[in-house]
């Protein structure tokens, strides 16, 4: 029997392991950087595997790395495994049993695909033309875990540095079920946090004039920074500002000292990236000036834009369309305006991220998205995506391999 066909009937056969893994991980989600249960669970069923399993200092991470039979280059994958501070309203049987806390952004899956890759590759360990490193992250929603993994020097686990990296994510809409989609270039946009504090003098609503209203300025502010956005950025280089948080006051007929928001902001090149920290943060300190009151203005660098490779995008875009079919897979138009921390992560080592449709209903474009208290996601595509790292892995091996040969 060929390798593709082995590699999919063993991971197929996997299914109601990672399905069980999942539900178990879904019961029992943890947020941030620091996840005791999870990380347990994970080197739990990496026990027996044959790998060298190390853990974060920083951060409860989990590292594994895969030999090959005769050394050669490396290559990465990895796979989120923090959640969302979320009540969980999707009414599953396994829903989540901690109070505030879900996995409703699909990092429970994609945990449990990367320990099937790990099972999957460690069975097929003579295919490999070098070594695989298995990255699980916690942190990945606004933690920076990837930068906290980078620190500790993910990229040389298995001793020398990381030749491709290739990671995935799973969307519970924008795509239909089983089908993978990727591109070129920028995938996912920059971003960063905006913190304004506007400070005035309260006084008596009655009397605005006597008092300095923060109110009223940083309102303007909501509204100029739209126009900032229509107005000084190329409608090709995209720029995105989302006021998520307002606050001030505390009574109709009274003009507090202070009033403050918080923005969401997202980019899709560098230069946009630095512009917009440049324009924002002087655009709210005039503003501020021309009524006559001071302002704290913090503007936060959170995820560079993500990147994928050209080469590696469409090589990866390749290999999804041989493995799954031309219905399996769907050139992605235009990048998303979420982020992900997967970007360090590419600006390091050449390679690709990908996204995987995972609706579990037909009406995929009406369905709850990812970070919705009723997403939902169906296991029917864990074995894709322990598939695809597999193939991914074992090709990128070959390729490298050959390509380090020629040299």
């Amino acid at each position: 029997m060929a390798l593709a066909d082995r590699l999919h009937d063993d991971a197929y056969e996997l299914a109601p392991y990672l399905t069980s893994l999942r539900h178990t991980l879904h019961r029992s989600p943890e947020i941030g950087l620091q996840l005791p249960i999870t990380q347990r669970s994970v080197v739990s069923e990496l026990d027996g595997l044959g790998l060298e399993i190390s853990t974060g200092n920083s951060l409860t991470s989990v590292t594994a790395v895969l030999r090959g039979p005769s050394g050669g280059p490396t290559v990465l994958l990895r796979g989120d495994m923090d959640a969302l501070p979320v009540t969980e309203a999707s009414g599953f049987d396994f829903a989540s049993e901690i109070d505030g806390a879900m996995h409703a952004c699909g990092h429970d899956l994609h945990t449990a695909m990367l320990v099937g890759a790990a099972r999957l590759l460690s069975a097929h360990r003579d295919e490999l033309a070098g070594d695989v490193v298995f990255m699980f992250q916690p942190g990945e929603e606004g933690y920076d875990g990837a930068g906290a993994m980078l620190a500790e020097d993910v990229l040389l686990a298995s001793g020398r540095r990381v030749d491709s990296a290739y990671g995935m994510h799973v969307l519970s809409s924008f795509l239909p079920r089983g089908v993978f989609t990727t591109r070129p270039g920028p995938l996912m946009a920059a971003s960063d946090r905006l913190n304004v504090t506007v400070r005035g003098e309260g006084g008596h609503g009655s009397t605005p004039h006597l008092a300095k209203d923060p109110i009223s300025v940083a309102a303007q502010l909501v509204g100029d920074l739209q126009t900032l956005v229509t107005r000084r950025f190329d409608v090709f280089d995209p720029a995105v500002v989302t006021i998520g948080l307002f606050q001030g006051g505390t009574a109709a007929n009274v003009i507090p000292d202070d009033a403050s928001f918080e923005a969401t902001v997202r980019t899709f090149s560098e230069s946009a990236h630095e512009r917009m920290r440049d324009e924002a943060v002087r655009l709210c300190e005039h503003v501020a000036a021309g009524y006559g009151l001071e302002i704290d203005v913090e503007y936060k660098y959170e995820y560079p834009v993500t990147v994928n490779n050209a080469e590696h995008a469409r090589w990866a875009a390749e290999v999804a369309t041989e493995v799954f079919g031309e219905d399996g897979y769907q050139p992605m138009e235009s990048p998303l305006t979420g982020a992900e921390d997967f970007s360090r992560v590419l600006a390091e080592v050449p390679g690709c991220y990908l996204f995987l449709g995972a609706c579990t209903g037909d009406d995929w474009q009406g369905a709850p998205s990812n970070h919705s208290p009723r997403a939902s996601f169906d296991d029917s595509v864990l074995p894709q995506g322990v598939l695809l790292h597999a193939e991914l892995a074992i090709r990128a091996l070959r390729r490298d391999a050959a390509a380090a040969g020629r040299r």
